[in-house]
């Protein structure tokens, strides 16, 4: 009998430690920055707060779309990172939170005004320019010429020495395919990406892979956000960071709480944290180059200086819309892709 007993005692604490864990503070965690960004500012959560994290890592393309599978039944909290264009868009489409922080005082204008244009369904995070980088030793090897412009890319020689992502998973390609647009204009733009898919050896699924790959030698050139091209060359790999000199454009990397989430005032709690001093200044520990939202925040001095990068007035509002996106990805399905290489 008194075995029994301390069997059910026992029985009992354990259940009462499973109860009591199913209802510790969690959060489900959306990340469409780096991987090592990622798990800095999930770890960073946790040891500020002491809330559980469960962190998925996928581009933006591809966290938009789950968001919105999972619409009717949410599963992620808060959704950080990744280019503002498919943030924009899921705020227009319902699958986002509205929300005034307590922080927003202490952000630049541009992190507010990403925040407005959606209704405060999401805000400012980040922002970078978008151009290439190179890998002067494989340039060399080759005897290609140096491409200082978004039209060099075109030149027979390029030939399969070009790599980028596939703008229907990538924000950062989309990004591209909305720049592109915005400084030759459509049909001039739409010429060009075509000329561009000539030259391509591969699209990529993240935005960031492609100068991953000119690092390591599989590629020559990779479109991506600068200051991703300037994490390789700190990193020790022979990459030369391009600022197109037509002009380009630029993200505002943002965040979002999901609609309908499970865990909204952990959602909140780590989204004010977020866009605190203390959480931005953890992009220096991993080499992320953006520039911060924060006011306070510290940007390297490595980072792509923004005031001399010939920047177009990028148009967050019609590019991020859903009804753009989905057009200009269905035209590029359809009038690029198909194409012969």
């Amino acid at each position: 009998m008194k075995k029994i007993t301390l069997t059910l005692a026992g029985s009992l604490i354990a259940l009462s430690a499973s109860v009591t864990a199913s209802y510790a503070d969690k959060l489900t965690f959306y990340c469409s920055a780096q991987e090592e960004w990622c798990q800095l500012m999930a770890r960073g959560f946790e040891d500020a707060t002491g809330i559980d994290v469960n962190m998925t890592r996928k581009s933006s393309g591809e966290t938009f779309a789950q968001i919105r599978a999972e619409a009717v039944n949410p599963k992620g909290d808060v959704w950080w990172g990744g280019t503002g264009d498919p943030h924009l868009q899921a705020a227009e489409e319902g699958l986002t939170e509205e929300y005034l922080s307590p922080m927003r005082d202490q952000l630049h204008d541009w992190a507010i005004r990403q925040a407005e244009s959606a209704g405060n369904k999401t805000i400012g995070i980040y922002s970078g320019a978008l151009g290439y980088g190179y890998n002067t030793d494989l340039l060399a090897a080759n005897n290609l010429p140096e491409p200082a412009c978004w039209k060099d890319l075109l030149k027979p020689e390029y030939k399969q020495h070009v790599q980028m992502a596939n703008p229907n998973s990538s924000g950062t390609a989309y990004t591209t395919l909305a720049s592109i647009i915005q400084i030759f204009g459509e049909d001039e733009g739409f010429e060009f990406m075509k000329g561009l898919h000539a030259n391509i050896n591969q699209y990529t699924k993240s935005g960031s892979a492609p100068i991953k790959a000119a690092g390591r030698g599989e590629s020559t050139i990779g479109i991506v956000f600068m200051h991703d091209a300037v994490a390789q060359a700190v990193a020790g790999f022979p990459i030369k960071v391009v600022a197109p000199c037509e002009g380009t454009g630029y993200e505002i990397g943002s965040m979002s709480i999901v609609k309908g989430a499970r865990n909204m005032d952990e959602a909140k709690q780590f989204y004010d944290w977020a866009l605190s001093v203390d959480a931005q200044n953890l992009a220096l520990q991993v080499n992320a180059f953006q520039v911060p939202s924060n006011k306070g925040a510290k940007t390297s001095d490595k980072a792509p200086d923004m005031a001399s990068i010939k920047l177009i007035d990028y148009d967050f509002v019609k590019y991020g819309s859903s009804d753009e996106r989905k057009r200009l990805l269905q035209k590029w399905d359809e009038d690029v892709s198909v194409l012969p290489q």
